[in-house]
């Protein structure tokens, strides 16, 4: 199993706040915020308000528009997601109009084309990620495409669910706490994290994509290359694609392969990989100089009601009933 190597890392964490009653000001900032845009449109109350945490590939802001504001707006360069939660949003471009509403996820746009819209008086979490997360989270191999979203709306209401919860998550676990943010592991799995749900929620290339091969590669051999590279580099911020590659297969391939061998999933095993990690920092550890909430973090686990479920499964005991058994 992994020990923690204790190497440095640094994550780019970004902060910032606007508030403003000034529509140039507010059309200057989202300019420089997010991509060239023009603010059209008779505005009366010009109040707006807008956060944003951000560390490494990963962006989350908080926007709330007391008025209605138009925009036209050249292309984004990344991945944007849209999670609503009160007002809507009008979908304007190319002459059509697809309004959003509360508790509604969406792509405002494909990463390279220009969009315009309509806020009205809404409030609204924006998610924002570089496209290569999509490439690292993405099936590989012949006979797969590159990942392109080719639909703005979920597949169904389950897929919308998912999607606005694993964007809270990241925002509110991850972005907007700052020992967490330290963390690369952490950061790192979280943007990976929302990269496949949005893969998973919405229409785009990739969706059904199969390869022969892959079943042939879902063998024994390919179970043990993937385990020894997982129990080797657990402390390192690794995913799906990283481990199906050490493993010389397919993600998917890795995918067959340990549920028709070890009947559950790759990252499941990671998971449990690094909770036994904990779990020996838990027992070794002076419960004078850390705390339950640090250990789960070095191992990748941002949400402490979480880890204690998951510990608790696994070991059916608390996690600070172990930290304090050294005491």
């Amino acid at each position: 199993m992994a020990e923690s190597t204790g190497r440095p890392v640094v994550v780019r964490v970004e902060s910032l706040s606007f508030e403003s009653a000034n529509v140039g000001e507010t059309e200057e900032f989202l300019s420089s915020a997010y991509t060239p845009m023009r603010i059209g449109g008779p505005v009366e109350d010009a109040r707006v308000r807008i956060s944003r945490r951000a560390a490494g590939p990963v962006a989350m802001d908080r926007l709330d528009f007391g008025y209605t504001m138009a925009y036209d707006a050249g292309d984004l360069g990344r991945v944007c997601l849209i999670s609503m939660h009160g007002g809507t949003l009008a979908d304007l471009t190319g002459g059509r109009e697809e309004v959003f509403g509360p508790d509604e996820t969406f792509l405002v746009a494909p990463p390279d084309r220009p969009y315009r819209g309509e806020v009205r008086a809404a409030s609204y979490t924006i998610a924002l990620f570089d496209t290569a997360l999509l490439d690292a989270v993405a099936p590989t191999g012949p006979g797969t495409r590159p990942p392109r979203l080719t639909g703005n709306r979920p597949v169904d209401s389950a897929a919308n669910r998912r999607l606005a919860a694993t964007i809270a998550y990241v925002r509110d676990h991850v972005l907007d706490d700052p020992a967490a943010c330290e963390s690369e592991l952490l950061v790192g799995t979280a943007a990976r994290h929302l990269a496949a749900a949005t893969l998973a929620a919405l229409p785009n290339s990739t969706r059904d994509t199969v390869r022969p091969a892959d079943s042939t590669d879902a063998n024994p051999g390919t179970v043990h290359r993937a385990v020894a590279f997982i129990e080797a580099n657990a402390d390192r911020d690794i995913g799906l694609v990283q481990i199906a590659a050490a493993a010389y297969v397919t993600p998917r391939a890795l995918q067959y392969a340990f549920r028709r061998h070890l009947d559950t999933t790759p990252l499941a095993f990671l998971r449990r990989v690094r909770l036994d990690a904990a779990h020996r920092e838990l027992l070794a550890a002076d419960p004078r100089a850390t705390t339950v909430t640090e250990i789960a973090m070095r191992w990748g686990f941002a949400h402490p009601g979480r880890f204690a479920a998951h510990y608790r499964d696994a070991y059916r005991t608390a996690p600070g009933t172990t930290l304090h058994l050294s005491a």
